[in-house]
């Protein structure tokens, strides 16, 4: 694992929570140990925090610095071993930024490992808070026998109404400033456009909204992106995707869209991994759970409701939007988009009815795949209604990279612009900021559980059946009637 890029997440409520633990006014040190579970993408490995385990009385000492009772640490381990969980420790300096650690810190941490390693069969995470809120962590790898080395992570991210990033500049290095993005930098200054460039943003689906985003993302300075979509430039796609012409028949989505970033982008340094997988096939699962971001750029059940598990359950914010354009007697009547950000502690997108999860097993079992069922539908159907002009998807591509922005940096004190809705008519941006989860609802019973209890990737017809038809070669008569 430790071959991989590493990293820590943990909902803002638990953030808040351990800030005002740990965080004295009185300015001494504190500590407390938590269960976290973890999240294996291709290139990453992240410890989801999700449960705190607060000291009782006679647990520890404070006198400036602080330590543990032998009790206190016998108590996680017992209650490690049985949710079978990992174990992190974490205490506070009274100082600023990403913190190193002091001999104390390194031996205290180093006798824990080798113990906490064997019990849990997973690394211990140490984090250290400044008095500014900023995390820093590493996780203890064996060396030899009972050796143990702490390893630094990259990055530990807190999400909720906003999405903070402690980045470890030493291995995610802050970007080399440009004029070329002078202005954009003007809007949200330079710490929050340091942060924002540094983000992984996975962008799932490269159609019509993921390409416009891709190209507004790269054009703003971001330097890392995956791009996961399985599918390729047909000749019905030319009126509405981002850079794509004539010649690029046959070619697939996400080679388009790298070509795209790398011509467009104003970053000194960029990053881009495609993968031409679904998102429900492992290959495409594992590369959304290497990323801080992920925007959803789909029109199928199925990836959304994955999209919605990672929110919750892997810490990642899903910025999602869609189209709904509306007949009447086979003329154009309306249309409307919304678009939401969810993450714990916001509505997830199967209370807000962007998708039935009756369809998702429709999906699953390969009948949205299924010609001669998907002409027995009704003209009318939900699932037939996908029809979209370049301007929509221009717009809904605009409102979702501008709720990645107020995500991440706050800009004119909005993180949360709730529930968006275009309206074709009358024409204006509806916003419901107080929709909230069903009680049924388990997304927060699943926060930072990771794919502890279930995995959603598997096979995906729909994909299988577009590699098969890459295979093919191009006709002519399609080059020409383009």
């Amino acid at each position: 694992m430790f071959n991989h890029e590493t990293s820590v997440a943990m909902a803002e409520r638990t953030h808040v929570h351990l800030s005002n633990f740990l965080i004295r006014a009185d300015l001494q040190e504190d500590l407390v140990f938590a269960l976290w579970t973890p999240s294996r993408g291709g290139k990453r490995f992240t410890a989801l925090l999700h449960t705190l385990v607060l000291p009782g009385e006679g647990d520890r000492q404070i006198h400036g610095n602080a330590s543990f009772n032998p009790n206190y640490f016998e108590r996680i381990c017992t209650l490690a071993v049985e949710k079978k969980c990992g174990i992190a420790f974490l205490h506070s300096h009274p100082a600023t930024g990403w913190q190193g650690m002091s001999h104390d810190d390194i031996v205290a941490e180093n006798k824990m490992a080798s113990a906490v390693d064997a019990i849990t069969n997973l690394p211990l995470v140490g984090m250290t808070v400044g008095s500014d809120g900023i995390w820093s962590a590493r996780m203890w790898k064996q060396v030899e026998g009972r050796k143990y080395q702490g390893n630094w992570c990259h990055s530990v991210r807190t999400v909720g109404q906003g999405l903070k990033a402690d980045f470890n500049d030493s291995l995610v290095p802050k970007p080399e400033y440009s004029e070329l993005f002078k202005r954009t930098v003007t809007v949200w200054g330079k710490e929050n456009h340091a942060n924002l460039a540094r983000l992984r943003v996975g962008i799932v689906g490269l159609g019509s909204v993921g390409s416009i985003v891709a190209e507004t993302l790269a054009r703003m300075g971001a330097e890392r992106f995956s791009l996961i979509d399985f599918d390729e430039i047909q000749g019905h796609n030319l009126d509405r995707l981002l850079g794509a012409t004539a010649t690029d028949l046959g070619k697939k989505k996400v080679s388009i869209a790298q070509r795209q970033i790398k011509r467009s982008s104003t970053a000194s340094r960029v990053e881009i991994l495609s993968v031409s997988c679904s998102l429900a096939e492992e290959e495409g699962y594992r590369a959304a759970l290497d990323c801080d971001v992920l925007f959803s750029c789909v029109d199928r059940p199925r990836a959304r409701h994955i999209l919605n598990h990672m929110a919750y359950s892997h810490l990642i914010p899903v910025i999602d939007g869609g189209i709904e354009v509306r007949f009447k007697n086979g003329v154009f009547s309306g249309v409307d988009w919304q678009l939401q950000t969810v993450a714990p502690g916001r509505p997830c997108m199967e209370c807000l009815g962007t998708y039935n999860p009756s369809d998702v097993a429709l999906e699953q079992s390969g009948q949205l795949d299924d010609p001669s069922y998907m002409k027995g539908l009704g003209e009318n159907h939900r699932l037939k209604n996908n029809e979209n002009v370049f301007p929509f998807s221009a717009n809904l591509a605009s409102l979702e990279v501008l709720q990645f922005v107020a995500l991440v940096t706050g800009a004119g004190g909005i993180h949360n612009f709730g529930v968006q809705r275009y309206r074709y008519w009358p024409g204006i941006v509806e916003a419901d900021e107080g929709r909230t989860c069903r009680p049924e609802c388990d997304c927060i019973e699943l926060e930072g559980q990771g794919d502890r209890y279930f995995q959603l990737f598997g096979r995906d017809l729909g994909a299988e059946i577009a590699r098969k038809r890459q295979e093919q070669p191009i006709e002519c008569a399609c080059m020409e009637n383009v």
